[in-house]
């Protein structure tokens, strides 16, 4: 009878339910990170492994930048390519403690199968058809999966360039079906070679393509850029509570700057690519995690001016003309203004982020019920996109989400008004599960209103997840 007791208690645990509720995904977004392996990006990788039970991962590859090379000397020396094997080892020590908390994690083996190496030989060197290019060519080739690849450049495009010179040499026939299929998240243009190859040879064929500027703000400058009050989850009492100290040897691992978080520039390119009910995927246009952007040519989306007179470079996207390097150390109100607002679409989730952070790396070492876990946003008969006219009431409802803890949850719908096209005022938002929109009189035909469910647990650290409706305004 107490064996029996004992049973019908653990099937009771919340652990035990969020298991039974839980299984493996084969709808994660595809992802390959290219890195040149610079000091942020080892930071970027620590967390990139805690997240990759989000992602199916599909390759891990070294390549090179303007930055760092194999030959480059002092700052510029390329860091040995086994890192990538090193830190996927100290995430082998902890991973049997992360998938009590997730099975959809990612075997050690398996991720270093998919660790390949590129073109590190030089700046920007796309000539060399390396076991890196080749994966990736093989990955976009494959016609078992026809999901999108999200393909993101920590560093340089040339390894990326030369898998797509692949496809072009060997396979010239099935170069639109491979654009179909990728999507390209570039951390600034690290090379010429996005240029040189990928724009006149790929960029005309639809490529979803998001060169991002607005990362600086999680790298090497956040102490210069982020607002006073999102500071705190990069300092060092945060990270050394949350981070850096007790939560096992990979976390140990993290390259800080006394103490402090030091820099995860390439960090946003697969927060982008984390599905979090924030549908950013849809369009770049429609901001998350990632950051928001807007079209400047073909399907290229880039960074929203900080002022309407700063135009986009007709070229290169890069570090010589980085928006974010020209306001880095700006002095007077007005322009620390600007600069604040222009890194918004990125810091505006940063608390999120970074709690998010923290409980990936309490999963290194806790139980499944000594670790807060995300709360599952779910809506009941609300579309998540919505035809309606001026002046109808719509109602918008998240009383069905949950939380696998039972922690109690705090609403928030608010309307993400830089997302949408309706050009009047703010629309009042609520802290409750159920709410009404009431769509403005003077909202016109085509214009879109996107509302944003934000559901926060009382855990430690507090976890969000989201659910966007998008409304269309019909005539």
């Amino acid at each position: 009878m107490s064996r029996i007791i004992t049973l019908l208690l653990a099937l009771a645990t919340p652990g035990f339910l969020r298991a039974a509720e839980t299984s493996i995904r084969d709808d994660r977004p595809r992802v390959i990170v290219t890195t040149d392996g610079e000091a942020d990006d080892r930071c970027s990788m620590i967390r990139f492994l805690l997240t990759s039970n989000e992602f199916e991962v599909e390759g891990i590859v070294n390549s090179s930048s303007q930055f760092h090379w194999e030959g480059g000397q002092g700052w510029n020396a390329f860091h040995p390519v086994t890192w990538v094997r090193d830190q996927i080892q100290l995430y082998a020590q902890v991973y049997d403690n992360l998938k009590l908390h997730d099975p959809n994690y990612p075997t050690p083996e398996y991720l270093l199968s998919r660790w390949k190496v590129g073109n590190i030989s030089g700046i920007g060197e796309d000539e060399i058809r390396t076991e890196g290019a080749e994966w990736i060519a093989e990955v976009l080739l494959d016609e078992s999966n026809s999901r999108p690849v999200w393909v993101q450049a920590w560093g340089g495009c040339n390894t990326i360039s030369r898998a797509l010179k692949i496809i072009q040499d060997d396979h010239p026939d099935r170069m639109q079906e491979v654009a179909d299929k990728l999507r390209l998240f570039l951390i600034w243009e690290q090379d010429e070679t996005y240029q040189s190859s990928i724009r006149p040879n790929w960029e005309h064929l639809g490529v979803p393509t998001i060169i991002a500027d607005q990362f600086d703000c999680m790298a090497y400058i956040w102490p210069k850029v982020l607002p006073e009050e999102t500071k705190t989850y990069f300092q060092a009492d945060w990270m050394g509570k949350h981070i850096l100290q007790g939560h096992g040897p990979l976390c140990s691992a993290y390259e800080h700057k006394d103490g402090a978080f030091h820099a995860e520039g390439d960090t946003p390119a697969f927060l982008y690519s984390i599905p979090n009910g924030l549908r950013n995927m849809e369009s770049p246009g429609w901001g998350g995690w990632g950051g928001r952007y807007v079209k400047v040519r073909n399907n290229v989306w880039l960074d929203p001016p900080p002022a309407t007179d700063w135009k986009h470079p007709e070229g290169r996207w890069h570090f010589g003309n980085s928006w974010s390097k020209q306001l880095e150390n700006v002095n007077s109100p007005a322009e620390q203004q600007m600069r604040t607002a222009y890194f918004k679409p990125m810091w505006r989730w940063m608390p999120a982020v970074q709690n998010d952070f923290a409980a990936r790396a309490d999963w290194c070492v806790k139980d499944y019920a000594s670790a807060n876990h995300h709360p599952v946003v779910r809506l009941k008969e609300t579309p998540l996109d919505i035809e309606a006219e001026p002046g109808k009431a719509i109602l918008l409802d998240a009383t069905p989400t949950t939380d696998p803890d039972r922690d109690i949850l705090s609403f928030r719908w608010w309307h993400y008004i830089e997302a949408g096209t309706y050009a009047g005022k703010q629309l009042p938002e609520s802290s409750q599960p159920k709410a009404t929109l009431a769509i403005p009189l003077d909202a016109q035909p085509g214009n879109q209103i996107h509302m944003v469910c934000e559901v926060t647990d009382n855990g430690e650290p507090p976890l969000t997840r989201y659910q966007r409706v998008v409304v269309r305004i019909r005539d």
